[in-house]
């Protein structure tokens, strides 16, 4: 089993930065893939960002592409989100979720382990 803990959310204006943090436990850690997604109230969440789980490799969404960067850390279970050049339409809860299945999947489904989220609020 591996549990995931978000950290590093808040409220930031427009064109901020904030960086989001995921800690895993569990030894299954360093074979899946990581990814964050996000979701907004009455919407499906959404893909975010991926890493494979050697950190090699990562794929992001069209809407975050050039802005965020999604990086990891096998040594000490830790996942990131660098968030840059933050847009009001970024607001959302920002979930860490991991899968054994493989890298650049992008439908919830496809992730087993998922954490409670963490607020991200971006003001205009």
């Amino acid at each position: 089993q591996v549990q995931l803990v978000e950290s590093g959310g808040g409220l930031v204006q427009a064109g901020g930065s904030l960086r989001l943090s995921c800690a895993a436990s569990g030894r299954l850690f360093g074979s899946l893939a990581m990814a964050w997604f996000r979701q907004t109230p009455g919407k499906e969440r959404e893909f975010v960002a991926c890493i494979s789980w050697s950190g090699q490799q990562t794929f992001y969404s069209d809407s975050v592409k050039g802005r965020f960067t999604i990086s990891r850390d096998n040594a000490r279970n830790l996942v990131t989100l660098q968030m840059n050049s933050l847009k009001p339409e970024d607001t959302a809860v920002y979930f860490c979720a991991g899968t054994p299945r493989g890298f650049r999947l992008v439908d919830d489904y496809e992730y087993d382990y998922w954490g409670q989220g963490t607020q991200v609020t971006v003001s205009s």
